[in-house]
């Protein structure tokens, strides 16, 4: 049964909105073309229909930052079926996919917090996400 998920966050100068809906699947059903492995048996399926690259990776991040805990709760393993993200372009920023799929993931599962979160800080520019204990998600070193 898909479940719909409307993350929201309001700051001084506009705010955030995604809408999420998604589904739980096992594995064995079947990992769809367009579904990527998160981390052990934790699968990932974006819509047939496509999303933008950096939208499909903040929801594969909002998934990994609770996939330790869903390996534990599900250990014969999940796949989250997503049917639909949409934002509002006023609204956007992609970094907010993964909140709406860490917000997502706490409705449908009973999962602790990771501990992401969105503050506004004028001071830093606008928005400011914090992603618990993980810094800099797709940060890659340089040598």
């Amino acid at each position: 049964m898909t479940h719909a998920f409307a993350f929201r966050f309001r700051g001084p100068a506009g705010g955030l909105a995604v809408n999420l809906q998604a589904e739980v699947a096992p594995p064995e059903s079947g990992i769809p073309p367009h579904g990527m492995q998160i981390h052990g048996k934790i699968w990932l399926g974006l819509p047939a229909a496509g999303l933008h690259w950096e939208d499909a990776a903040w929801l594969a991040f909002g998934v990994s930052l609770n996939a330790r805990a869903l390996s534990e709760l599900v250990p014969d393993g999940v796949l989250i079926l997503v049917s639909s993200l949409d934002c509002p372009l006023s609204d956007y920023r992609s970094e907010a996919a993964a909140l709406a799929m860490d917000g997502w993931l706490h409705e449908r599962f009973e999962l602790e917090s990771s501990g992401a979160a969105v503050t506004y800080d004028a001071s830093r520019g606008g928005f400011a996400f914090s992603w618990g204990g993980t810094a800099d998600p797709f940060r890659q070193e340089t040598t």
